[in-house]
């Protein structure tokens, strides 16, 4: 039973960490333009490998 002393806090402040991630990229727009995102993917872009 001791050990839930130690993993309740740990468990809480990880999922308020993540929570707090998604609601970041929230504000931040970066779910805005999904189907672009998508398409972006699939362009042949040659230029920008070269060396």
């Amino acid at each position: 039973m001791n050990i839930l002393v130690i993993l309740l806090p740990c468990s809480l402040i990880l999922g308020l960490g993540a929570l707090a991630g998604f609601i970041w990229t929230l504000r931040h727009s970066q779910y805005d333009d999904l189907e672009g995102d998508a398409a972006r993917v699939l362009l042949d872009d040659d230029d920008e490998g070269v060396w």
